[in-house]
Formats: C-alpha cells, sequence, structure tokens
C-alpha cells in the first residue's frame, strides 16, 4: 500500500476504509484495552491520532512503543469524535519500525532553545522547529519562484574564491590536504598552496562574480552559502550562512530599491499564504506582534531616506543609544531599529551613504562624499538587505580600490568587464537567515540554520 502523508489524512474531503501512514511517536496514552498515539512525520505541524485497541494484531507491541519512536500503522481513516481535528486512525496493524527508549531526550515538555541547540540532530521533531524548517523550505521555493517570474537567472557563484569582495580581510583559507602518510606538514602546507598557485578562501559574497554574469545574461541572482571568519557571538551572526544576491544591468539605485522592496514583500506574502499553520506557531508561542509586523510590511510603500536625514532624525531623538550617531558612521541595529519601529513604524530603505563606510565597487556620487549604496531595515531585524548602483566607470573604479588600498592586478577581470560594454548596474545582498528570523520571530540565527556554525562549535 501506498504510504500517505500525515498531512494529507488530516485534510481529507472523506473517510478512508484503508490508509497507510509512517511517522515518529510524540506522544503515547494508555488505557484498559486500547492506546491513544499521537503520530507525526514532519509533513505539516499537526499529529494524527491513531487509536489501536486489543482487535489489533500488533496490540501486544504497544509496551516497546514509546515517544521518539517510528511506526507505521494501517488501518482505516474514520471520524474523530474529539474537538480539534475531523480525522484520525483506527489501526489494523502496527510496524515498530525504529525502537526509542524511555531515555529519549524530547519528552511531551516545552524544552529551552539553549537546551534544543545542543541537539541538533534531535530538534527537528520539535514542532517549533519542524515548522521552522519547513518555513525555510517554503522561503528558499518563493526565492526561485520571484526571480523566475522576471526572468532573472539563477547562476551559481563559486564558493571557493581568490578574491576579497569586502576587503575586510574576514575570510576562512582553505587548503589541499596530503594523502601521503609519510609527508610532513611543511610539505602538505607547501602543496597545498600550490593547488591553485595562489592563496585561495571561501567566498563572503558571490556578488563580483555575478556582476560578470548580469552583463552577459541581463539579470541573475545567486543563493548559496557564503563564510565569515568573524569571531562572534551574538544573535545575529554565523560563520556560515545564505545570501540571495541579484545583480542587473541597466539599473540604477532606483531600480535597486524597488527591487528591494518587490523581493521583500514577495517572500513575505509568499509565506503568510503558503505558511499560514506555522506562522500561527510563532504568533502565539514566539512574538505576539509577529502577525502586525508582516501585515505592516505588506500595508505600503517603504519609506526612502537619504543617510544624511537619517542621521538627523537619530541626533535629533531624545533616544539614548549606546552607539553615537554621527555623519561618517555606519548605523548600528538600535538606531535602524529606532528608525523603522518607534520613528516610521515601517520598513525604511536608507541611501547615499559616505563612502569611507562602504566597499570599493558602489558607484560614487557627483558629491564625490557619498555613494549610492543602500540598506533596507525592518523592525525587529535591522538591516534585512544592504547593496548598491556598483560602479561601471573604470577609471573611477580604479580610483577607489587605490583608496581602499587594494591591489588593482588581483582585480582585473572585474576591471576588464568596465573595459567591454559596460553598462550602469545595480545590485544587493539579503541575508536568508534574517529574513528567516523576520518571519518567525525567532531572534537567534542559530534556530534558524540546520547545523549552525559559530566560534567553538563545528559537531557536526
Amino acid at each position: 500500500m501506498k504510504r500517505t502523508l500525515i498531512k494529507t489524512a488530516i485534510n481529507s474531503d472523506s473517510a478512508q476504509d484503508s490508509i497507510l501512514v509512517k511517522g515518529w511517536v510524540r506522544t503515547k496514552r494508555d488505557s484498559k484495552g486500547f492506546s491513544f498515539i499521537e503520530l507525526n512525520d514532519g509533513s505539516c505541524l499537526k499529529n494524527i491520532q491513531v487509536i489501536v485497541d486489543e482487535s489489533c494484531p500488533a496490540f501486544a507491541l504497544l509496551e516497546a512503543v514509546n515517544t521518539g519512536a517510528a511506526v507505521e500503522v494501517r488501518g482505516a481513516l474514520v471520524e474523530s469524535p474529539g474537538k480539534g481535528q475531523r480525522w484520525e486512525v483506527k489501526a489494523s496493524d502496527l510496524v515498530l519500525v525504529g525502537e526509542a527508549g524511555p531515555d529519549y531526550p524530547l519528552q511531551k515538555k516545552r524544552h529551552t532553545d539553549e537546551y534544543l541547540r545542543s541537539m541538533a540532530h534531535l530538534r527537528p521533531r520539535t514542532n517549533k522547529y519542524g515548522a521552522v524548517f519547513r518555513i525555510r523550505s517554503e522561503s528558499a521555493f518563493a526565492v526561485h519562484d520571484f526571480f523566475r517570474k522576471r526572468n532573472i537567472f539563477y547562476f551559481h557563484a563559486p564558493i571557493i574564491t581568490g578574491s576579497d569582495c569586502e576587503g575586510a580581510g574576514e575570510l576562512f583559507s582553505i587548503a589541499a590536504q596530503s594523502q601521503d602518510s609519510d609527508s610532513g606538514r611543511d610539505k602538505k602546507t607547501a602543496q597545498s598552496l600550490d593547488f591553485f598557485g595562489k592563496e585561495a578562501n571561501l567566498t563572503v559574497s558571490g556578488q563580483l562574480e555575478a556582476e560578470l554574469f548580469a552583463q552577459a545574461l541581463g539579470g541573475v541572482y545567486t543563493f548559496g552559502p557564503t563564510f565569515r571568519a568573524e569571531n562572534s557571538n551574538t544573535p545575529r551572526h554565523a560563520a556560515e550562512f545564505w545570501m540571495i544576491e541579484p545583480e542587473i544591468a541597466f539599473a540604477d539605485l532606483n531600480d535597486n530599491m524597488d527591487l528591494a522592496e518587490d523581493l521583500t514583500k514577495g517572500l513575505v506574502g509568499h509565506i503568510m499564504e503558503h505558511c499560514a499553520e506555522d506562522l500561527e506557531l510563532f504568533a502565539k508561542f514566539v512574538d505576539k506582534e509577529l502577525m502586525a509586523t508582516l501585515e505592516n510590511i505588506m500595508s505600503g510603500p517603504f519609506v526612502r531616506l537619504p543617510y544624511r536625514e537619517a542621521v538627523e532624525i537619530l541626533t535629533g531623538s531624545k533616544e539614548k543609544f549606546e552607539y553615537e550617531v554621527a555623519f561618517g558612521t555606519d548605523l548600528q541595529t538600535e538606531h535602524e531599529r529606532y528608525l523603522t519601529e518607534k520613528h516610521f513604524g515601517k520598513p525604511v530603505i536608507v541611501y547615499d551613504y559616505p563612502k569611507t563606510i562602504k566597499p570599493f565597487y558602489m558607484r560614487l556620487n557627483e558629491d564625490d562624499e557619498t555613494v549610492a549604496a543602500m540598506d533596507l531595515l525592518v523592525p525587529r531585524v535591522g538591516e534585512l538587505i544592504g547593496g548598491s548602483q556598483r560602479e561601471e566607470r573604470l577609471e573611477v573604479l580604479q580610483r577607489r580600490l587605490a583608496e581602499c588600498g587594494m591591489a588593482e592586478d588581483s582585480y582585473w577581470w572585474y576591471l576588464d568587464i568596465r573595459r567591454w560594454g559596460t553598462t550602469p548596474h545595480s545590485g544587493f545582498g539579503l541575508g536568508f537567515e534574517r529574513f528567516l528570523m523576520l518571519v518567525t520571530g525567532v531572534t537567534n540565527i542559530r534556530d534558524v540554520i540546520p547545523f549552525p556554525r559559530t566560534p567553538k562549535h563545528l559537531e557536526f
């Protein structure tokens, strides 16, 4: 018999004489002559109730069926007399697929996030984390769907790179390992450096390579892992995270801001429509204001605010900030949240930042003081998107590289694109995990990544 997902069974239009469901036992409640099993297979938030009575040939097997055990159940899908669920399964047979002892660590009680982080291999079985990772999956689909509908092509940027996009130096160096057990450490190191003939790193961004392809395909986007060797233990940082990075030819800063706003609304709207049940869990138990926040994002246009005006608003406020605000300093999360949550009460796109706090590739404005950069800020999370119009003028880009102390010969290919049919073009990066924090109300990035990579933590 073909297996039926619990999600399908729960949403069935009619009773069924015969059905096969498989999953993990969330709870088992024994009574005289029968037992109630709550079964979940990960396809949805809800469990389906299974009734096993003495007429079932496997009734004696129930003693070995504990919370966490994997089972398969054959039976009839019948109407449930209880409230809250229309259907239940009356078992005609039960098979214990995988045992779980009484010391199974996920019992029927609420566990702290800290406790669950210590068992990343099991936490997806809980309601909260099952919902997080279903939303993550649906969000990834929504990203591809959004760009596909706009004829923007999916581009696979290299993970191993010889360049530093940001110029910040927070890179993971990689090296080949010799398989010769007799080789000494010095020889291994030499072989590693010789593999590519130069130092190689894990990428911090696929942007520079995406720019090259945008100048051929018109519009591309990357969606993949990026890496920062930043020794930070804050709730917003991880060493490995996923980025969505579109790059569009013949697009200026205004086009870039339009795309950023459209993408944000498109993703939020998709999740509200397709993950309503899972979102309800977060709205009830994680963030009581979650739905109001998401509805506010969808309700109207975002504020567009020059950086200079943002600084004036912040310095003119009576708010006591931990970090000082002044022209020429980057905005901190507390400043971003003040603008979005208190001053405007909605998402804000801040643009035209001072060139001294932005990377070399951002287009220099006519004032020679600011660049055509933009950050999209949202309530509670702060910066969700950062991007810019890129510098398409060869001479200006060469000057900016020199000002930033970066070797021109390391970026010959990047400069070459400015020699052959250069165009105005723009792009940005959206932190995928920050988006997930936005739509779930989860406040720690470790809780929206399946296996978070942070300092001193690499168990898997």
